[in-house]
């Protein structure tokens, strides 16, 4: 029997104020194969490529799905680099693990703040946007079965971080 193996992924909680109030950004799923979870809400993600740094991963994703340029991630800070074997080590925000249904994988979710406006829709992703907060706990306490189930544990930490 041959063996498979989780993928390793990075998801990204992207965070402006706007007008006072903190809100994040939030996609609808578009995958060419994303079958039944196309037009779900999510976080902008994507699979670590082969050998990328985790945060060269966040700022490329969020780039990619959003236009967006990535000014600062949470705990990015606390990275130990260790040059002389080549590694990194650092600590999301929130791990999520799948553990049935469409593919194997893990994701490490991180906090960011970035700049720029969105683009509308990428080839992955459409109706990219800004989200209170507020708006972001009552949708997903109310239609918890519209958001991508990667992004929901992370989500729920996130709003209670922010007391909600």
């Amino acid at each position: 029997m041959e063996e498979k193996f989780a993928k390793p992924a990075i998801g990204d909680i992207v965070e402006r104020i706007i007008n006072g109030k903190k809100h994040i950004i939030i996609q609808e799923r578009w995958k060419e194969n994303g079958d039944e979870t196309n037009g779900q809400y999510e976080l902008p993600a994507g699979k670590i490529r082969e050998y990328e740094n985790a945060y060269d991963t966040v700022r490329r994703e969020v780039f990619e799905e959003t236009g967006l340029k990535v000014t600062k991630i949470i705990g990015e800070e606390e990275m130990v680099d260790s040059k002389d074997t080549k590694t990194i080590s650092f600590i999301p925000f929130c791990v999520t693990q799948n553990l049935e249904n469409a593919y194997s994988i893990i994701c490490n979710h991180f906090i960011c703040e970035a700049q720029g406006e969105p683009v509308s829709e990428t080839d992955e992703s459409r109706n990219i946007r800004w989200i209170e907060i507020k708006e972001l706990a009552e949708l997903l306490k109310n239609s918890k079965n519209k958001f991508f189930v990667m992004n929901i544990n992370a989500l729920e930490k996130y709003l209670k971080l922010n007391n909600l």
